[in-house]
């Protein structure tokens, strides 16, 4: 029988930059439990990119694989056609490498017969819309007119497809009033959005992580107590902070986008 007709020979290997933290980690189970639900049968696999995160959880005793590591295990355990989901949020540099990793082993004398690579979360102007309508949904319904909304993400200022933030707030802009998304490493960053905010007299915020997990970000730079986090700023400049600790990875709207792009990927492997 051929290899693609056997589930057995079939493999998703999904790939996070990963987290240490016990009380994330429970929104990327859910993820592999809803791309089971989606693709029975099929076998799931894990790749952790951050080498600092796999050995902290290493010394904690879970061990996990690099993308490259998970993809040579399934290379040798004889699955020939493997979709790879990246759960990152943009196409940045972190994206194309794996996407070079992945079809360096499909190309790769006995590599595998088909790979192919989903695309991130904001990859299109259509995920976009879904990704803002989506976090819109999550914004408690006790929120006051007036009152802003922040979302952090990543971000990565030398790399050209930062520039999504930008595009996601001008999708914002069509939606809702004094809901922005800065990031911590590229642009627009806090410093960007603050005056937009004193400016519109606010004096209360939401803060949410655009991340996929609540992870070390989220709880020090965005919500902790030293001085340069989000919550500290945004206290020095009289506006009150309602903190929501929760990654995209637990909002279900979101995580149908990534998964509606792992099943493109699994097209393309027939």
């Amino acid at each position: 029988m051929d290899s693609i007709q056997n589930a057995s020979r079939r493999a998703i290997l999904l790939v996070a930059f990963g987290t240490s933290v016990p009380e994330a980690r429970g929104a990327l189970d859910r993820i592999q439990e809803q791309a089971a639900r989606s693709f029975p049968g099929t076998e799931i696999r894990w790749g952790y990119t951050s080498r600092f995160i796999r050995a902290k959880l290493a010394r904690e005793g879970v061990v996990l694989d690099s993308p490259e590591l998970a993809l040579a295990r399934l290379k040798d355990e004889g699955f020939s056609h493997v979709a790879v989901l990246s759960l990152h949020v943009f196409p940045g540099q972190e994206f194309h490498d794996l996407h070079r990793t992945v079809m360096f082993h499909a190309q790769m004398a006995k590599g595998f017969d088909k790979a192919a690579v989903a695309l991130p979360l904001l990859s299109s102007y259509g995920d976009l819309v879904r990704t803002a309508e989506a976090l819109l949904q999550q914004i408690p319904p006790r929120r006051r007119p007036g009152e802003a909304v922040l979302f952090m993400g990543h971000g990565n200022q030398h790399h050209p497809a930062d520039v999504v933030y930008a595009a996601l707030n001008h999708v914002f802009s069509g939606l809702a009033e004094n809901v922005h998304v800065a990031t911590v490493q590229g642009r627009p960053n806090l410093d960007d959005v603050l005056p937009r905010l004193l400016a519109a007299g606010v004096r209360r915020a939401w803060l949410a992580p655009f991340m996929t997990v609540a992870g070390e970000h989220a709880r020090q730079d965005m919500a902790g107590e030293g001085p340069e986090s989000w919550r500290s700023v945004l206290a020095r400049n009289g506006v009150e902070c309602e903190i929501q600790m929760a990654g995209i990875a637990e909002n279900p709207a979101i995580v149908a986008i990534w998964m509606d792009h792992l099943s493109q990927a699994m097209g393309r492997l027939v």
